[in-house]
């Protein structure tokens, strides 16, 4: 995977996960990923070293992945825009029968039928 790639994921993992990080995490990944600032410059506006800034950024995208692969919310939410993307093409098509299987087929995967 590719930096690009993986802090794309990371993001998004953030956006779900970010504030069971403790504050400390949060700001660390908010000034790297987000304020794009170097870890010398986190480590100099936090007064630690460049590598507690380095071994803080692993934990917590480590911890991130670990919450995904347990919740499983960014897959679940992936995987719910994408059938009703489906329901909304069948709809323009005017296939309802097919919109109300798919929304049918969501509900019972929602209830864990």
């Amino acid at each position: 995977m590719d930096e690009l790639t993986k802090n794309e994921e990371l993001g998004d993992l953030y956006a779900y996960y970010g504030t069971l990080l403790t504050q400390g995490q949060q700001s660390y990944f908010e000034d790297y990923y987000y304020n794009d600032l170097s870890l010398g410059e986190i480590a100099v506006n936090h007064h630690v070293s460049r590598q507690a800034v380095y071994d803080n950024l692993k934990r917590s995208s480590k911890i991130l992945q670990n919450y995904e692969d347990k919740l499983h919310m960014r897959r679940d939410n992936d995987h719910i825009e994408n059938v009703l993307a489906d329901v909304l093409l069948s709809i323009d098509n005017n296939d309802s029968q097919t919109a109300k299987n798919e929304i049918t087929n969501l509900l019972n995967q929602l209830r864990g039928e």
